[in-house]
């Protein structure tokens, strides 16, 4: 995954210049290690502290571990990101892994690896914690070192503080996700189709929340948002943390909540959610067999239904990235190929060592995996297998069904251990060339495997029956355009996909979009997702997010006092004209927000929002204000926002109009039959 792989944590100081000195971290080594075998063997927390204490001031001392290129100037931690794939070095998409992952700290591009050569770096990810002088004063390598992060930091802080070299100063920061504008979805990781029920389940990962939609794109749930969290319960009370994976079946969708290291179930009929999996934070443990939420996970990233030794749709894949391996979780009683009996809720490994490596073996505990990121099952006779998308290694592979081998079906190289072998290649097996795919689709009717080759910014397709790979869609250039057709088309590292009725939904995650692919016109268009006009408190049909801040240049209309009863409807009849000589543009889409912020009470402390496509004819928003009113609220307010999104009509520059309405509210005891209409005009 692109993320900063080098974090470098500095007391008392910032970056500045080229980093010119001859020091490295091979300099530290002797002396760290010393201290790591006299933390081993320490028994308190006490005797530890005083460890490093003294390992501190002999640093102090020493001239060789200074990195002359920092200044005092605050406490900060700067992230950098030395790129592995060529499509990690792109400025562009290193700010969209920040605006993914929400990181606010600073994030160096060190596209060259400069930072990484100078510092002798040898794997990521590598912590680095500098001191006042901009000496080096710990290295950490890997993973799982929490507790001695948070040791050498608190005891780094204390020595420095002691000696008066340390000042409390806050570094003046602006987030770049501040200056951009809000969209429906927010980096959507995963889409998945229910064709028995022509719904479609979406994973809007940046939203922190699942959204499930007819195939015609209305908005039928929306569970969690508007923040991350880890709650069970109700529909409108659950929350995610960067959910990623999503199965639909009938009234049911599957979660992998990647963020939480869980793997959660919602259940539309009794609208609940609940945790099948995972105990909230990362596990370290690579073989499982406990029942699921007493079995700690890692980074699940994406899930299958499948059937192993027991009735159809008994066992749930998981593509357990953070393993770097192949789970399973049993929905009911089954069997792994040439394996154990299992019983319902069981969680337990299927394929791969837990070694980050592309290697490929018939004994399934043997093969090695590289964040397996996708899975799409092929259960039919000759395939019998299931599919998974190998990012790390830049391949796509196959696990047996019978008997758990895994084999190579393209991309890669035959060296395990070489996870460079990456490119934009079409042919066959090895020579077909991938990067950092991310998503799998099987089409059983045509037998053929769809690839969201990720970071070459494709859909591709694999005949397996001569493993032959071949570009579906795609320029191979970061972009949205929707071409004359497939290949005139442009994406933004699509991350997910699924296969519908003669057509591909795509999650276009950078551009924050769900694509169509019309497989027999072979056109590419988006997929609209509308949201009910009318907000009813007794539905979960309302959209769930932080209304986004205006912008200073956004008008503010007060209207007049309206009278309204309790329980009675409230019609917005918004009008809205465009500057003379412009039209909406599809490529940023305009959408209205009805909040009610101070007087929450009057949307059941909910959100609406809907799309605007057509300004031809006027908008209709309708609420049922709450029956019983709340009685300590002397002038209630609606607040219905709209973003526009216009362009010249011949081309050229485009610009965002903003108006904000204020519907001041005047509720009386007499009850009034019928709705109340309100017409909220206005001519940009």
């Amino acid at each position: 995954m692109l993320i900063p792989n080098i974090t470098m944590t500095l007391l008392n100081g910032i970056v500045v210049g080229k980093m010119a000195s001859q020091c490295t971290l091979s300099a530290l080594f002797s002396s760290q290690s010393q201290l790591e075998y006299a933390l081993d063997d320490a028994t308190s927390q006490q005797e530890k502290e005083n460890l490093v204490y003294q390992y501190l001031r002999k640093l102090d001392d020493k001239e060789d571990l200074k990195i002359p290129d920092f200044e005092e100037d605050g406490l900060i931690i700067v992230g950098v990101h030395s790129a592995k794939f060529p499509n990690e070095k792109v400025l562009q998409n290193v700010r969209g892994a920040v605006l993914r992952y929400n990181i606010t700290h600073p994030v160096v591009n060190d596209r060259d690896a400069r930072l990484w050569h100078e510092l002798e770096v040898a794997c990521w990810p590598t912590v680095v914690l500098l001191g006042p002088r901009g000496n080096l004063l710990f290295s950490l390598v890997g993973e799982g070192h929490r507790e001695r992060l948070a040791l050498f930091t608190s005891a780094a802080l204390q020595h420095y503080r002691d000696q008066g070299l340390l000042r409390d100063h806050l570094v003046g920061t602006k987030l770049y996700r501040d200056s951009l504008p809000s969209s429906f979805l927010s980096f959507p990781g995963k889409v998945a189709v229910d064709s028995s029920r022509k719904r479609l389940a979406i994973a809007d990962t940046g939203h922190h929340r699942v959204l499930v939609v007819s195939s015609t794109g209305k908005l039928l749930y929306s569970v969690g948002g508007p923040g991350s969290g880890r709650k069970d319960g109700k529909l409108q009370e659950a929350t995610f943390c960067s959910p990623q994976g999503v199965v639909i079946k009938g009234d049911i969708v599957f979660v992998a909540d990647t963020e939480n290291h869980l793997i959660r179930k919602i259940d539309l009929l009794e609208e609940q959610v609940s945790t099948l999996a995972g105990v909230g934070f990362q596990g370290i443990d690579k073989d499982g067999g406990a029942m699921g939420p007493q079995q700690p996970i890692s980074s699940p990233w994406d899930l299958a239904l499948g059937t192993s030794g027991g009735k159809e749709d008994n066992v749930l894949w998981v593509a357990m990235a953070g393993t770097h391996q192949v789970w399973c979780l049993f929905l009911a009683d089954g069997k792994l190929p040439q394996g154990s009996n299992f019983q319902m809720g069981t969680c337990v490994r299927f394929a791969g060592s837990g070694n980050e490596e592309n290697r490929n073996n018939a004994y399934p505990h043997k093969a090695g995996f590289a964040q397996p990121s996708g899975l799409a099952p092929a259960p039919e006779e000759p395939w019998c297998c299931l599919y998974v998308a190998d990012s790390e290694s830049s391949t796509v592979r196959s696990v047996a069904l019978k008997d758990g081998a895994v084999k190579l079906l393209v991309g890669g190289e035959r060296d395990p251990m070489n996870l460079f072998a990456f490119g934009d290649v079409d042919g066959k097996g090895m020579d077909a060339k991938l990067q950092h795919p991310l998503g799998v689709a099987w089409a059983p009717d045509k037998s053929l495997l769809y690839v969201a080759d990720s970071y070459n910014h494709k859909i591709k397709v694999v005949d397996p029956k001569n493993k032959q790979c071949w570009v579906v869609a795609g320029t191979g250039e970061a972009g949205d355009v929707l071409g004359p057709g497939f290949t005139e088309s442009s994406f933004n590292e699509p991350g997910g996909l699924c296969v519908g009725e003669g057509v591909l939904f795509i999650a276009d995650t950078n551009n924050h979009q769900l694509k169509v692919l019309d497989l027999e016109t072979k056109t590419v268009s988006r997929f609209p997702i509308s949201v009910e006009d009318t907000v009813d408190s007794a539905t979960n049909f309302s959209c769930s997010f932080k209304v986004p801040k205006l912008p200073k240049s956004a008008l503010k209309v007060n209207m007049p006092l309206l009278t309204v009863s309790p329980g009675q409807t409230v019609n917005m009849k918004l009008v809205l004209s465009l500057p003379e000589g412009t039209k909406l543009t599809k490529e940023a889409p305009s959408f209205w927000i009805l909040s009610a912020e101070g007087n929450e009470w009057l949307l059941e402390s909910r959100v609406a929002t809907g799309n605007i496509q057509d300004l031809s004819q006027p908008l209709s928003i309708s609420t049922v204000l709450p029956a019983v009113p709340d009685v300590t609220d002397a002038s209630p307010e609606l607040t219905l926002s709209v973003w526009v999104y216009c362009c010249l009509t011949g081309g050229g520059s485009c610009m965002m109009k903003v108006a904000s309405f204020i519907q001041p509210l005047q509720i009386v005891t007499t009850l009034e039959n019928g709705p109340v209409t309100v017409t909220l005009a206005h001519a940009f």
